[in-house]
């Protein structure tokens, strides 16, 4: 429907849906015939955040699907945020939604949302290396805008909100090899090892020998030039190959940030994976993000531009084919605001170098990243979104009694002869 009675329904539509959102903070919206409309008590402590939608089929589409079109419309300039306050909007937006200020329009869109992923969460070999490349597989200069020197493009460990980037992501990995509780010469499976930066300290660090394996081209020609580098191609070696296809048995296997890429209809089969690859005394850490609330959709706009096939667990989810499959979680460790912290130091590096960004590929690409690092935080501060890191083991006994072990270990990394004690 088009013309001056579109307009109307649209505004209408959009009009109930922010007056059922908008409980905490305030947002005053503009829109393309020169109206404004405000919504909220406003309030300290709250952002206050003005919004300009510059045509019809911007407001038509936010009153059909916001939770796409309000990071399309950003990327395409389509909607103006004054001074570019991204953080405040969606601040604002998340806090209502997770305080439960949500209508009955978007309910109903998300239980649709809920009822599609169950039906294309699936992630066959194939189509699991084509929803790798297309995030992963982007220009390694883009990475190096913002990452740490170790390109860790996961959730660093913050003993203090203080720490810096490169502080909290050596102390998420010696974190992890504490509860891996390696010892030299131990045969290490690093399921999704990314750039090899986890791979590489187990090596060099613990004296572990390491196979990690990755459905990124890119990811593996960096990390195996990196093990050449290093000297440590005779203690490391990369493969291109879904975890699926790992045969053998290994003291340890840890997944940092790819138990996100697995898709919830293989589950059983990842974990039963993961326990047909562990020796009978053999340990497993794995990291993923996961949300606080029950099971649901993954955000469409996320989906659709950044992590195809994606999918946010809930720990009913993780823990369900463990039970059955008789692994024990020896170990279940939730990791609240750190990837909070680490986004705004993602997000921060990034804009620094945009300029940069904006050359490898252009402004629109800009916005997108921008965007989702800024969404992806937000989620961390205020949408119900964690990390967890559970530790399983096929026998109860493969750990220490107690936590004692892991005492001081995320401040630095222990040598290998301290790993041999």
């Amino acid at each position: 429907m088009n013309g001056l009675w579109g307009s109307i329904m649209w505004t209408r539509m959009l009009d109930t849906y922010l007056k059922s959102l908008v409980r905490i903070g305030a947002l005053t919206l503009r829109l393309p015939d020169g109206l404004s409309y405000r919504y909220g008590p406003g309030g300290e402590g709250a952002p206050d955040v003005t919004v300009t939608i510059k045509d019809e089929a911007t407001l038509r589409s936010l009153a059909l699907n916001p939770h796409l079109t309000l990071g399309e419309a950003y990327m395409d300039q389509t909607l103006v945020i004054d001074g570019d306050d991204l953080h405040g909007l969606l601040e604002l937006a998340m806090r209502n939604i997770s305080a439960g200020a949500d209508s009955a329009l978007n309910r109903l869109q998300g239980a649709v949302r809920t009822a599609l992923t169950a039906a294309i969460r699936r992630n066959p070999i194939a189509k699991s290396k084509e929803n790798v490349a297309h995030h992963y597989d982007l220009s390694g200069a883009l990475y190096d805008l913002f990452l740490d020197e170790d390109r860790q493009y996961s959730c660093g460990y913050f003993l203090t909100p203080k720490d810096g980037l490169e502080a909290a992501q050596r102390q998420k990995k010696a974190h992890i090899a504490a509860k891996l509780l390696l010892k030299p010469g131990m045969k290490v499976l690093d399921i999704g090892c990314g750039w090899g930066g986890m791979a590489l300290t187990l090596a060099r660090d613990h004296g572990a020998e390491v196979l990690g394996v990755t459905l990124s081209e890119e990811q593996l020609k960096i990390a195996r030039a990196r093990a050449q580098e290093a000297g440590l191609a005779d203690r490391v070696r990369f493969e291109l190959m879904d975890y699926r296809a790992v045969t053998g048995q290994f003291d340890r296997v840890v997944s940092v940030g790819m138990f996100e890429h697995v898709g919830a209809a293989h589950y059983t089969t990842y974990f039963a994976k993961v326990r047909d690859l562990l020796k009978p005394d053999g340990v497993a850490l794995i990291h993923t993000i996961g949300r606080f609330t029950p099971p649901g959709a993954s955000n469409p706009w996320i989906t659709k531009y950044i992590f195809p096939g994606g999918h946010i667990p809930a720990l009913s989810e993780i823990m369900e084919p463990v039970e059955k499959l008789d692994l024990v979680p020896t170990d279940v460790e939730i990791w609240r605001m750190h990837y909070a912290y680490t986004l705004r130091h993602w997000h921060d590096r990034f804009m620094a170098r945009r300029d940069e960004a904006a050359a490898l590929y252009d402004e629109r690409f800009v916005r997108m990243w921008r965007f989702y690092l800024v969404a992806s935080e937000q989620s961390f501060r205020w949408y119900g979104q964690g990390v967890f890191q559970l530790q399983i083991a096929r026998d109860q006994n493969a750990v220490p009694l107690t936590r004692d072990y892991l005492a001081g270990k995320a401040a630095g990394a222990p040598n290998v002869a301290e790993a041999a004690e």
